[in-house]
């Protein structure tokens, strides 16, 4: 069943504010929040990522019903995309180096503000690419 595409992008800028914190603070725990919800996101589907849950009862019943659908799978593993930066932030942020963490993190912070910004999910278009690709080889 495809999903309401101001979902993910509701999500993105969450995400973005959420890791431009972590960025700012410094904080694990934040960190760690973040990570949490990037797991349920790519094992659940954004639907049952917390963000995807508050979208779903506090956003969207104020917006009105979706006009544009999209197939779940792209975002779903745009957030495993999302949970590998954020495993590899919290590692350099808890454990060193701290340069590893920041990195990993601004990479994600671009990533979810692309998204958040202008609709551009590069981890969606990154599970097209490797969909197109694996088609052709067939």
């Amino acid at each position: 069943m495809d999903i309401d595409v101001r979902g993910p992008r509701f999500g993105a800028a969450v995400t973005t504010a959420v890791l431009a914190a972590v960025l700012i603070t410094g904080s694990v725990w934040l960190l760690a929040w973040q990570t949490l919800s990037f797991a349920l996101g790519a094992t659940g589907g954004v639907g049952r990522s917390p963000y995807g849950w508050l979208f779903r009862k506090a956003v969207r019943p104020r917006i009105g019903p979706p006009t544009e659908f999209e197939s779940p799978e792209p975002p779903r593993f745009a957030q495993a995309v999302g949970l590998v930066f954020a495993l590899i932030g919290l590692v350099g942020y808890a454990w060193g180096p701290l340069w590893l963490g920041q990195a990993a993190i601004g990479c994600a912070l671009a990533a979810a503000f692309l998204n958040a910004a202008f609709g551009y999910c590069l981890g969606c278009e990154m599970f097209l690419l490797v969909r197109r690709l694996t088609a052709r080889a067939e």
